[in-house]
């Protein structure tokens, strides 16, 4: 016979991925905002002789570049632009309103489009995290970078970032442990025809579960002569390449500098500074 007493269950506890923040777990994992911004600044002064002020942050996403921006210096100004507004809404919720009442009126946040959006002329545009790779053709893309162009301010400069190597053509799931969850790279699909990748972020936790295309990019994989020669088509005439260099183990070492051919290497990532 039983004893009559009711068993007693435990609340089931939340996955992790069901409580997880994906904005803030890209930013982990992904973005190093400080980092950029000291690249910006000191590419700029090297090339100009003089320090940016004024930044566009085109596909600003949460728009952490750009606060981070105008924490770097009193005079420092940014415009962050991105067609998603729920995502704008966080980037003011998590990096926008903590910032200082005199730092937060130096960032303005516009919903729109990076072909249309105007802006008071920058001295430096940024297109970051190969956002840009949204635009498929060259027609496309050329008129972005004609964009671009036309929001700089007199000897402005058009920061880009990309990557490569023969790793980038494959399918292929690519797992990086960080602290607390596990970052996973999904190059789920790629077309060699037409140039096409598809792209997500998953994130993996301890306890076993897992948040699934996070993130989704449906992209043209360009390649750096290709980018170069729209940018010069655009009417930019100085394009340079800035190629990361390795640690010992073969990894990179975050410090980016000219160059002029690069390494076949099977995965690299390299930023383009263009002017006038």
């Amino acid at each position: 016979m039983g004893s009559g007493k009711k068993q007693r269950h435990k609340p089931q506890q939340p996955r992790m991925a069901d409580t997880a923040d994906r904005h803030q777990l890209y930013e982990a994992a992904v973005q190093n905002a400080a980092a950029e911004c000291e690249f910006i600044e000191q590419t700029f002064r090297g090339i100009r002789g003089r320090p940016p002020r004024v930044l566009r942050e085109d596909f600003c996403g949460t728009a952490n570049i750009s606060s981070h921006w105008v924490r770097r210096h009193r005079d420092n100004r940014a415009t962050g632009v991105d067609l998603d507004g729920a995502v704008l809404d966080w980037g003011r919720e998590h990096h926008v309103e903590p910032l200082k009442p005199a730092e937060r009126a130096r960032v303005t946040l516009v919903q729109g489009d990076v072909l249309r959006a105007r802006s008071e002329p920058a001295d430096v545009v940024g297109a970051f995290n190969f956002s840009y790779w949204v635009f498929k053709t060259r027609p496309e893309l050329k008129r972005y970078f004609r964009a671009a162009r036309r929001a700089l301010a007199p000897g402005g400069l058009f920061f880009l970032d990309c990557f490569g190597g023969y790793d980038a053509f494959r399918e292929l799931e690519e797992p990086r442990k960080c602290k607390g969850f596990t970052y996973i790279w999904d190059q789920a699909r790629y077309r060699p025809v037409t140039g096409e990748i598809l792209c997500h972020i998953h994130f993996g936790f301890p306890d076993g579960s897992r948040m699934d295309r996070a993130f989704s990019y449906d992209w043209r994989l360009w390649s750096l002569p290709e980018i170069r020669e729209l940018l010069h088509e655009a009417g930019f005439a100085n394009v340079e390449v800035y190629w990361e260099g390795t640690e010992r183990d073969g990894s990179g070492d975050g410090k980016f500098s000219p160059e002029a051919h690069g390494e076949a290497d099977a995965g690299w990532i390299a930023y383009l500074v263009a002017g006038e």
